[in-house]
């Protein structure tokens, strides 16, 4: 594959509602990258799955994700807890990991010539899709906090949803993450830890930034 020379290249790891989303797409603003929320491409395959049944096979999910754009990654049913719930399913399968994958890498090393680089988010991308990355983030934060936040997102979009059953789901799917066979959820040595717990998203934005600063201008 073809790497696009002296980018600047970003990824980060995160359970479920920690707010590495918000963070990539702060830092992907400011340094005027390409932004690819990963785990919205197994909430897009799940999608598939449920809306074609029977048609859904590797060669006809090729083809899709070949032509997949970014735009579409967008789509508000995506954060469904029905869609989530069977994204970390698809995420199991190691076929469909190898298609995504590819595609990934072309998002992380290969940008249009309009991105400075890349930003990536997920559950492997420090371990597996971006070794190499010139920054490695694993954001996190305590289960309840993140319950919360999840919640208050799903209110905000009118779904009915007690904050119960989001903690629930949350525990399940740190689970699932976490404990998979293929490129589980984990911390790399050389990634930087932070837990945005008691940080405002504008505080974590600003470690991060300082972080970023301090390496691309010296």
């Amino acid at each position: 594959m073809r790497k696009r020379k002296n980018i600047i290249t970003v990824a980060i790891d995160s359970p479920a509602a920690a707010g590495a989303g918000t963070q990539a797409m702060y830092i992907a603003k400011e340094y005027k990258l390409l932004y690819l929320d990963t785990g919205k491409i197994y909430r897009l395959i799940a999608k598939l799955k449920l809306s074609h049944g029977k048609k859904f096979n590797y060669s006809f999910l090729k083809k899709k994700i070949n032509n997949i754009k970014i735009e579409q990654l967008n789509d508000k049913q995506l954060i469904s807890d029905e869609i989530a719930k069977y994204a970390s399913i698809v995420a199991k399968d190691i076929n469909i990991r190898k298609l995504v994958k590819s595609f990934q890498l072309n998002c992380a090393y290969n940008p249009p010539r309009k991105y400075s680089g890349s930003v990536l988010d997920g559950r492997d991308i420090t371990s597996v899709i971006m070794k190499d990355a010139m920054f490695k983030f694993y954001i996190t934060a305590n289960l309840k906090v993140r319950a919360k936040r999840r919640h208050a997102e799903f209110k905000k979009l009118k779904k009915k949803i007690s904050y119960k059953e989001v903690l629930k789901s949350l525990r399940k799917r740190d689970y699932l993450d976490k404990n998979r066979i293929h490129s589980p959820l984990k911390k790399t040595q050389d990634s930087i830890l932070i837990n945005t717990s008691k940080l405002s998203k504008k505080a974590c934005f600003n470690i991060i930034k300082n972080i970023i600063d301090n390496k691309i201008n010296t």
